[in-house]
């Protein structure tokens, strides 16, 4: 299609409506309307009101509104060219997200969209059911648990990597003995660091050692930890590994363009017996996009077929789209504020004080950001977990409620009566950050917005170079709070805190068998990080997804779209 059918035939369709650019409204037809000759296969309609609300937003972001999705579809390429659509047409599912992992391997990225690619193209030992909540066997078909810090897996037979490589014990043996070497360079050590090493039985038999008990090891086994190649590893190194990944997954890796996306062919090969069973779409495409105005613009003109993250007025206006379907619900996600309590990111940084942090505590308006941004079944946060998670106990948190003049009145006591300048840095949700960044304001906090990617922002934060960032954390779906407060505050990397105690209890409660001990030192850990203000926990993340509704697609709590399980209608 080439510009000037697409103008013509906008013009055409738009002629008998009073609409001009600001009005801007696309509906790709998908055969719900008839296209006109010039733009087969789609056509568009240019004729209603676009479908979000223009308003200011309560916290002064006009960023989504009409004007500015006008210019995301100019942007795109309406008014230029288009060449490809997405669809069940060719089998294709394109799905879109805003971010992309710094390297392909499950290991060595902790965004989400490293997690699902890792889901399509790896497997693990171990599979939850996300419906029953239930392990079940996956490439181990049965375990037993020798002692308290011993495993015995016994593994599936008869399933190949694709590169045609048979899946053996000595895939897993190379894996877990990988995974705990600090050459591994691995950047997820909080979901490993339990695992002491792995020997051979047999061909099909592991045995797995843990450095102490850790109850929660299926858990994690089921969610964070998939199996390698080793011949095909150590042939290639990490780096080559990262563009030409080879797993045992549903899908395989066709092509991977730095800033552009995955594609993926569906595993023909894929073995029978899979707990999630046969995939059932051909083709998967991976695409980044970093504006949201953009995704839903390639959404409603036929160039991707899912998203998500989609801003709560935006979801309610597609829901009138008949060539889309929207859904929504809660998730495992959290949101916090991460200060420099130590002080390492400058040496007279404010955030050493404690008055100072709960003063920042009091300054934010969680139920408004939960409410009036996030939307959806997103709830105010206080404690540095998700409620969900075994062992989050949320009794345990200080109660910060929203008090601007107590917060002003705290910074005085802290010796700023008149405020301070600081920096905030953020890698998404910067309509979230702004809305913080407008709370700290009115009391005085003037904080500067430092935007970087996930990977450079992590390096600084582990590195104690950041006063205070926005983070958001999904347990990589575990549902255990060793992998919320624990990942954070155990002594790990992404421990900034360095709290003996805190780390003490943490420590106990990963490694006794005993439920109720496990939960005391957890509430222990929960009510100190509250108390001292180590953090401000702001909300648990709704989400809402927009796809086409020739799309089979159902969404889970734990934030982890199965695509595996989606078909075309």
């Amino acid at each position: 299609m080439n510009a000037s059918s697409v103008a013509f035939s906008a013009k055409q369709v738009s002629k008998d409506c009073a609409c001009g650019i600001d009005t801007l409204c696309l509906e790709s037809c998908r055969g719900l309307i008839k296209p006109l000759p010039a733009c087969t296969p789609f056509s568009f309609r240019i004729c209603d009101p676009l479908p979000f609300d223009t308003t200011t937003s309560p916290y002064g972001d006009d960023g989504m509104g009409i004007k500015g999705f006008a210019r995301s579809i100019a942007l795109l390429g309406l008014f230029s060219s288009f060449s490809a659509f997405a669809g069940k047409a060719d089998d294709t599912l394109v799905y879109a997200s805003d971010s992309e992992p710094e390297n392909i391997s499950p290991y060595h990225n902790d965004l989400r969209e490293g997690v699902i690619l890792g889901r399509l193209i790896w497997d693990n030992l171990v599979y939850r059911n996300p419906d029953s909540g239930q392990l079940e066997p996956m490439l181990a078909t049965s375990w037993k648990q020798v002692d308290d810090s011993t495993i015995d897996f016994e593994l599936r037979q008869g399933v190949k990597f694709h590169n045609g490589d048979a899946f053996t014990a000595d895939d897993v043996v190379f894996t877990l003995n990988y995974v705990v070497s600090p050459d591994s360079k691995v950047v997820t050590i909080q979901n490993v660091d339990w695992i002491k090493s792995a020997e051979k039985l047999g061909d099909y038999s592991v045995r797995l050692h843990l450095k102490k008990p850790f109850p929660a090891a299926l858990e994690y086994l089921s969610n964070a930890v998939p199996m390698f190649p080793k011949n095909y590893f150590e042939k290639v190194g990490l780096a080559e590994f990262s563009r030409k990944p080879v797993g045992t997954g549903p899908y395989k890796v066709a092509s991977i363009t730095s800033g552009v996306g995955v594609n993926m062919d569906k595993n023909p090969d894929y073995f029978q017996g899979s707990p999630q069973g046969q995939p059932k779409i051909g083709h998967i495409q991976f695409k980044v996009i970093a504006d949201s105005e953009t995704r839903l613009a390639e959404l409603m003109t036929g160039g991707v077929d899912w998203v998500w993250r989609v801003a709560p007025d935006q979801a309610q206006s597609l829901k009138g789209m008949q060539s889309l379907v929207v859904t929504s619900g809660g998730t495992m996600r959290i949101g916090f504020l991460i200060l420099d309590a130590r002080g390492t990111s400058s040496a007279d940084s404010p955030m050493k004080h404690l008055k100072v942090r709960q003063a920042i505590n009091h300054a934010i308006n969680r139920e408004g950001l939960a409410s009036q941004l996030v939307g959806g079944e997103s709830k105010p946060l206080q404690v540095a977990c998700y409620p969900g998670q075994f062992g989050c106990d949320t009794t345990a948190a200080t109660v910060y409620n929203y008090d601007p003049t107590k917060a002003k009145a705290l910074l005085a006591e802290a010796g700023y009566p008149n405020g301070f300048e600081t920096e905030i840095f953020a890698y998404r949700d910067r309509d979230y950050v702004e809305a913080i960044i407008g709370n700290l304001r009115a009391v005085g906090i003037n904080a500067k917005l430092r935007y970087l990617k996930y990977a450079a922002l992590r390096d600084q934060q582990r590195g104690g170079k950041v006063p205070m960032s926005f983070q958001a954390w999904g347990s990589f779906s575990i549902l255990d709070t060793s992998a919320s407060a624990g990942t954070w505050f155990k002594g790990n990397p992404d421990d900034n805190i360095k709290d003996p105690q805190v780390q003490g209890w943490l420590q106990t409660a990963d490694n006794a068998l005993d439920p109720q001990v496990r939960k005391d030192n957890y509430r222990l850990a929960l009510q100190r990080i509250s108390e001292q203000a180590y953090w401000a926990p702001l909300f648990n993340y709704s989400m809402n997804y927009a796809y086409v509704s020739d799309l089979n697609f159902k969404p889970y709590p734990d934030e982890l779209p199965r695509f595996v399980l989606s078909s075309w209608k």
